[in-house]
């Protein structure tokens, strides 16, 4: 989308027209390009190489589970990506946006956070960790 780099990921396989709107959520395998409206939860089924596509003119309102996602329309929920995330000059996240990979063009809006997921991070994600820090306190009169 952004560099229209060559990636091997899959062809589209269902596209939701701009005139259409789907009211409930939505499980796909492959590609899946969104040029209307969706209102539910979008997530991909056990398939790595799967890409959701939204253009400037599409929009979903609910979570977002994918391991790519490519987004240059709206999306009105929390937004987690596997692999990797590209966000368009007109991509808009209302919510948060969980990553592995990101890429974001000048003009890309995130309201809510940006969350990196490295692999060592997923991998303890359940477990829990503390970390001290040793401070030494200093003394005005030092």
């Amino acid at each position: 989308m952004l560099g229209r780099k060559s990636r091997s990921q899959a062809p589209i396989a269902t596209l939701v027209g701009a005139d259409t709107r789907v009211n409930g959520d939505v499980e796909f395998s492959g590609g899946f390009h969104v040029d209307g409206y969706v209102k539910g939860n979008v997530r991909a089924t056990k398939d790595e190489q799967a890409v959701l596509s939204i253009s400037e003119r599409g929009c979903v309102e609910g979570s977002v589970m994918v391991p790519h996602v490519l987004l240059n329309g709206t999306v009105k929920g929390d937004v987690r990506a596997t692999a990797r995330v590209e966000l368009g000059p007109k991509a808009r996240v209302i919510g948060n946006v969980q990553y592995k990979l990101i890429e974001m063009s000048i003009g890309a809006e995130v309201n809510g956070k940006l969350i990196h997921e490295s692999e060592t991070s997923a991998a303890t994600k359940g477990a829990s960790r503390v970390l001290v820090d040793t401070v030494r306190p200093i003394n005005a009169g030092e």
